[in-house]
């Protein structure tokens, strides 16, 4: 699932491209909306909400999508050939005379009220990389339920918006904590809540380029996640892996304490 520095930059691209332009093509192929046509229209902002993208046109409506597992927006320019799929997996597209934006493969496409958008998004927690961003709400809504594995309190993005499971990994690891120990053993949640904030700030203008170690040389630049079995650059004892919540996480059984699967 993308991070939300991903879907930042996502947003970011996207709102280059087509904000204040007027929409010359408009195609959603999803059964109820085939019969939507919003040419005609300029496109006001394109806006992250944690992990969820709102493509907001004239006339108070927002085109809301999430990527999921494995959607993507593409940007082409006039005559470019579309390369990010086979064209049944296109979910959208979205152009002007400079651009064409292409959705593939977009689990979720729906058109909204731009006044309804919090029936999409207004369950998420303070978004990492949005003006909403509150640490102490963020850290009150971890700590709700102390009992609850952190890596799966790090993931639930009512808590706090963006994290995917590569920080979830990452954070456990620089808190020196297994991600299942209970949140409310946590012995700095602050420190926690403010690393998740300073790393998706620290990468969300770098895309495909991501680091949580301060490197960029090719396999240096995550300290556990997809590590597994090989030496922690700390201590050197090999990376574990198991699932967690049903997707795999990954720890140092030596610099993290806390129980393990």
């Amino acid at each position: 699932m993308p991070e939300g520095d991903t879907v930042w930059h996502a947003a970011h691209r996207l709102h280059e491209a087509l904000a204040g332009e007027v929409l010359t093509t408009c195609d959603l192929r999803v059964p109820r909306l085939a019969t939507v046509d919003l040419t005609g229209r300029t496109v006001l902002d394109v806006t992250p909400r944690g992990k969820h993208l709102l493509t907001r046109v004239e006339g108070g409506l927002t085109l809301h999508s999430h990527l999921r597992m494995e959607g993507a927006w593409r940007l082409y320019a006039p005559g470019e050939k579309w390369t990010g799929g086979p064209a049944f997996q296109i979910r959208a597209v979205l152009g002007n005379a400079a651009h064409t934006a292409v959705g593939y493969r977009l689990p979720v496409l729906e058109l909204l009220r731009t006044a309804a958008e919090p029936k999409a998004v207004g369950h998420l927690g303070p978004d990492l990389l949005g003006p909403d961003w509150d640490p102490d709400t963020a850290r009150a809504n971890l700590l709700r339920d102390p009992a609850r594995p952190l890596g799966e309190a790090l993931l639930d993005q009512r808590n706090l918006a963006g994290i995917g499971n590569v920080y979830k990994s990452e954070l456990c690891f620089l808190s020196q904590v297994t991600p299942w120990l209970p949140v409310g053993e946590l012995p700095e949640p602050d420190r926690t809540v403010e690393l998740a904030h300073r790393l998706l700030e620290a990468n969300r203008a770098h895309p495909g380029r991501r680091s949580t170690t301060g490197s960029h040389r090719p396999g240096q630049t995550l300290y556990v996640y997809g590590r597994a079995r090989r030496p922690c650059f700390r201590c050197g004892t090999p990376v574990r892996s198991a699932p967690q919540d049903g997707r795999p996480t990954y720890w140092c059984p030596r610099c993290q304490s806390g129980p393990t699967r």
